[in-house]
């Protein structure tokens, strides 16, 4: 049985993998990393799998189309995406024609969230994957191999006689450790050198330690929309046997990010993938995301076992609005994390939000005198995005805020953030604008330019990073303000 998964062409340099899919001012893009899996456990099953990243390689709907159709495959996969989902469907309608006996399904959030509006809309689609899907694909795959009845597995939405059925939910995996490495998966089907992250050395690997997150951001996509708020973890002997994987089946490979929403949860559990790491005598640096609640212990001993850097969500200024999001933690815990974070040698990327519910112009400029106050290594601003499936969209929805008449909005022409959101007396507009400033004031301040600039001399594998993003994210820091 042959099965095609697909990220499918759209805007240039469209990243559609991560928590907020854009074309990204700093160059960032992601791996796809929940198709690959998807594609690496049908794989595991024997049959024969093609995994195109089209935006990555460059490649057109023509180009898609005529691989497909010289492929032939039984089984196609397309990945989707809030802002792309009706060009997502388009490709798979084309894909349906080249190949008129496949079975096309669309994955990802934005589907799962919204099974049966998509079924509704888009009606050429056989089925639409609910939750996380790894094992779904399985399961279909090995009916249509065995012309067996696809539509009795779990997990899927799918018409009947133009109704839609919806089947019960499939349990999330539980044991982690028998998913094949998704990194053997990038290292057969795509080009390690095409993803870039701001925050990460170059060329990267990215990977999934756990999965799930038991905090309840109300903004946060996969937890709510694909993988739950368990946290099901990979045992630290599988985890560290990837990253020696991983070292060495990647020439050059410089870092490696672990893109649990929060790798530090179980404390006990990362002392013993650092343990393992320095036993095995491991060189390979890595980044990972983490909360600001890390204790200077675990710090230092990931430091030990060559963690680079922490991404972790900070959001706001004001403690009101921390509440609202239902972020879990204090300013003043933010404030100690940070103190203990510069005693331990590793770096900080700080995430900050502007337009969440209760924002005002005074609780913005709170959020960016935090921002400079905290002066992480690196920062980002980004405007509110929701999206459905999320409480935070539940929220905007009934509150009539959201000023979207199609997904495509989400985006700007150019592909880059839009949020749809107008606050009372803070329209999106004025939102957006705020994050391009606060970016601006955050990193042209002379103190942070200065640090910068030792950084390249006593750090100088920092160096490569530095330079590959400010040829990105410069045109978006300089360019005149209208």
């Amino acid at each position: 049985m042959k099965a095609l998964f697909l990220n499918p062409p759209y805007l240039p340099s469209f990243s559609r993998g991560q928590r907020s899919p854009q074309v990204t001012k700093s160059g960032t893009f992601y791996y796809p990393i929940w198709l690959a899996y998807g594609c690496g456990a049908v794989e595991a099953d024997g049959h024969e799998t093609i995994l195109i990243d089209a935006p990555a390689d460059r490649k057109s709907h023509a180009d898609v189309e005529d691989t497909a159709r010289k492929f032939q495959p039984a089984f196609i996969v397309v990945d989707t995406s809030t802002p792309s989902i009706e060009n997502d469907a388009r490709v798979a309608e084309a894909l349906k024609k080249v190949c008129p006996r496949a079975v096309v399904a669309l994955v990802g959030p934005h589907v799962s969230s919204t099974p049966l509006e998509t079924l509704a809309a888009y009606p050429w689609v056989d089925f639409v994957a609910v939750r996380e899907y790894d094992d779904t694909v399985r399961e279909v795959a090995r009916c249509i191999a065995d012309g067996k009845d696809w539509r009795g597995a779990e997990g899927i939405a799918f018409l009947r006689d133009r109704k839609p059925v919806v089947n019960p939910p499939r349990a999330a995996i539980q044991d982690l450790d028998r998913l094949p490495f998704v990194s053997a998966t990038y290292k057969k089907h795509l080009n390690f050198k095409n993803y870039f992250y701001a925050i990460t050395r170059w060329p990267v690997v990215t990977i999934i330690s756990g999965r799930g997150c038991p905090y309840k951001c109300d903004f946060c996509l996969f937890p709510q929309t694909l993988q739950g708020h368990q946290y099901r973890q990979r045992s630290a002997e599988n985890v560290v046997e990837e990253l020696a994987y991983i070292e060495k089946s990647f020439p050059g490979v410089r870092e490696v990010f672990i893109e649990d929403d929060t790798l530090t949860l179980n404390k006990r559990r990362v002392t013993r993938i650092c343990d393992e790491i320095i036993r095995r005598k491991l060189k390979i640096r890595w980044t990972c995301n983490a909360r600001c609640d890390v204790d200077l212990e675990t710090m230092k001993h990931m430091h030990a076992a060559n963690c680079r850097l922490f991404c972790v969500g900070i959001e706001s200024g004001d403690q009101k609005i921390l509440d609202n999001i239902e972020k879990g933690i204090t300013l003043e815990r933010i404030e100690t994390f940070f103190r203990e974070v510069k005693r331990s040698g590793v770096l900080v990327h700080g995430c900050f939000m502007a337009g969440n519910e209760g924002e005002t112009r005074e609780t913005m400029e709170k959020t960016l005198a935090l921002a400079k106050r905290l002066n992480p290594d690196t920062a980002q601003f980004f405007p509110l995005m929701v999206y459905p499936g999320t409480r935070a969209y539940e929220k905007a929805l009934a509150a009539g805020v959201i000023t979207a008449a199609k997904y495509s909005d989400w985006l700007t022409p150019e592909g880059l953030h839009n949020t749809v959101v107008n606050r009372p007396e803070l329209p999106h507009d004025e939102i957006v604008a705020f994050c391009d400033r606060a970016r601006r004031e955050f990193y042209l301040r002379p103190a942070y330019i200065a640090y910068k600039l030792r950084q390249v001399i006593t750090h100088p594998g920092e160096t490569g990073r530095l330079l590959k993003s400010i040829k990105t994210f410069g045109k978006y820091l300089f360019a005149k303000r209208g």
